[in-house]
């Protein structure tokens, strides 16, 4: 069984420019969670379920962006990308999100990406094997 915390190294070490949002680019290493928001909530979701929550990123009292995170089956609110945001910038409340069937429409490469990465570490001897999730099939 996964859990956040065998989950969070192996998501982290997965991360790079080619999982990262388009409109996050360049990405930096010594900022390594932004624009890695949507997918790591997604891949977390396929592996953990729950709910996918959406907040709004302002910066100086205006909307920059969104901001994505999870909501484990426990209750727990999940955030592995909390620490990209500058001081000027604020996430709101967050609200649960529908997760439409299927891989999703933005960052699909990003997600695919990172969405192997981990499985070869959650499973290296399969490749994936029977704990990997295909990309867009979520766990209840």
């Amino acid at each position: 069984m996964h859990t956040v915390e065998t989950l969070e190294p192996i998501v982290r070490a997965s991360w790079d420019a080619d999982t990262c949002d388009p409109h996050d680019l360049p990405w930096r290493p010594d900022n390594p969670e932004r624009g890695q928001c949507g997918v790591t909530a997604l891949v977390l979701h396929d592996l953990l379920g729950g709910d996918l929550i959406l907040g709004e990123v302002f910066e100086d009292g205006r909307k920059v962006g969104h901001h994505w995170w999870n909501r484990l089956p426990d209750g727990r609110e999940v955030d592995l990308t909390a620490a990209q945001f500058h001081p000027t910038e604020t996430v709101t409340a967050g609200r649960v999100q529908h997760r439409p069937p299927g891989p999703p429409r933005r960052c699909r490469a990003q997600y695919e990406l990172l969405s192997s990465r981990v499985a070869r570490h959650v499973n290296p001897a399969a490749g994936g094997g029977a704990d990997h999730i295909a990309p867009g099939e979520a766990r209840g």
